[in-house]
């Protein structure tokens, strides 16, 4: 397919080694690694690659040049953008799993900026993403300032936070079950399991791509894709002995002062197993600081702490972008805290999402339906509307700041209250 600049799009399904098409997926895999300055992966780390991204069910689109290019460079199997994009399901509050597609492995090379490549790509993608009934988009942003424009919005935040352990620590609330430590390999089964309920009492979650379980598992370190010597892990079991909770870590070794534990991944189904997961960590021997860089913005450890200050965090970052393809479908997709009614006048640069639309709440179920002769209580961009989408955004918050109009006074708090969810949202999930 030819596109601007006699470009060539390439849309395919990755292979593992040894099938056909495993070279262009190699080639692939290369320029997204290129695309974010990563170091050169090793022919056993590509080939892992592609075998978690067959078992992920991704698409990979590459961007090529035609014909002979300079002397010295990149050949012309090596795409000059790469995008690629699998499907999971979102937690949109109470239990709801939304069908979500997500969107991953963005770049474009250097010299072939500013061609119109990233909006065809996008727009076109996003297209037929809704014409497959998806309702909702998702991304992970390497750079705040790109995706406004194609209608993605904030949906969680989340923080860099490094505690003080030692006899600063200490839980003013009593923990229940236990925490023993574990053999990182017993997560390679156990880690998808515990996601799992974790994913269902979470809003803002998305489900997991195939790679999450070796890393838990000690089998994928983060510099080059082979085994992760300094991973340590624990389990929690609840009261009945059944585990609903995970740490993985790492010690930062004896020149760090004061001695540093980094969390690498924690995930707990239920927020007995989260605080329980912290005493452990906070009682390890030696250690006298765990910094995290995944902690949820809204994190209730801070307030089961007896000195409070024994945590320190970093602003909020943004984590998970979405976008909403059908605002009908993606609204009546989820679950609501109370009843109420709101029109919503929903603005899309991109036309997918714009209308006039009626959201009618009875018994925590939702109807849409267009609403194009009646005055809008609300008049919000597509971004916005993904924002508030699982509650990790407060409607009145984005009208303070501009984002949103105010019509009928008191419909951005009545927004609030609708949008709202039963737990902070969080999103422990990069892709």
């Amino acid at each position: 397919m030819a596109i601007a600049g006699d470009y060539e799009l390439r849309r395919f399904r990755p292979s593992r080694v040894g099938e056909e098409g495993y070279e262009r997926t190699r080639e692939w895999i290369k320029a997204v690694g290129a695309g974010f300055y990563d170091k050169r992966r090793s022919e056993d780390l590509i080939a892992k690659t592609a075998a978690a991204f067959v078992a992920d069910g991704r698409e990979l689109t590459g961007v090529y040049q035609p014909g002979p290019v300079p002397t010295g460079t990149f050949g012309p199997e090596v795409p000059v953008a790469t995008f690629a994009t699998f499907r999971k399901t979102l937690n949109a509050g109470y239990g709801a799993l939304v069908p979500a597609h997500l969107v991953t492995a963005v770049t474009v090379r250097t010299s072939h900026r500013r061609r119109g490549i990233l909006r065809r790509l996008m727009t076109e993608d996003l297209a037929r993403a809704k014409a497959d009934g998806v309702p909702i988009a998702a991304l992970t942003a390497s750079e705040a300032s790109i995706y406004r424009r194609f209608g993605f919005g904030v949906a969680t935040t989340e923080r860099r936070v490094a505690l003080a352990t030692g006899p600063r620590f200490r839980l003013s609330v009593p923990t229940d079950g236990r925490v023993e430590a574990a053999d990182p390999s017993v997560l390679m089964e156990l880690a998808p399991a515990v996601f799992e309920r974790a994913h269902r009492a979470t809003p803002g979650s998305i489900e997991r791509q195939e790679r999450y379980r070796h890393a838990a598992a000690g089998q994928w370190d983060r510099d080059g894709g082979g085994e992760d010597r300094a991973l340590r892990a624990a389990l929690h079991f609840d009261v009945d002995g059944v585990p609903d909770g995970y740490v993985t870590y790492a010690f930062q070794g004896w020149e760090h002062e004061p001695h540093t534990m980094e969390v690498r991944d924690l995930v707990a189904a239920t927020p007995e197993a989260y605080l329980a997961l912290w005493d452990f960590l906070g009682s390890l021997d030696l250690v006298r600081r765990i910094v995290w860089s995944e902690a949820p913005a809204d994190d209730p450890l801070a307030w089961a702490l007896d000195d409070s200050r024994a945590i320190r965090a970093e602003a909020a970052q943004d984590m998970l972008w979405l976008r909403i393809l059908d605002v009908p479908a993606a609204l009546e997709a989820r679950r609501y805290g109370v009843d109420g009614s709101l029109v919503l006048e929903v603005v899309d640069g991109l036309g997918m999402a714009a209308g006039r639309y009626r959201l009618a709440v009875d018994g925590g179920t939702a109807k849409v339906s267009r609403a194009d002769g009646e005055l809008p209580d609300l008049v919000l961009d597509a971004a916005e509307l993904a924002s508030l989408y699982v509650g990790g955004v407060r409607a009145t918050i984005l009208r303070e700041a501009g984002r949103i109009s105010e019509e009928n006074p008191g419909a951005a708090l009545a927004a609030e209250r609708l949008f709202a969810v039963e737990r902070p949202a969080h999103c422990l999930t990069h892709f």
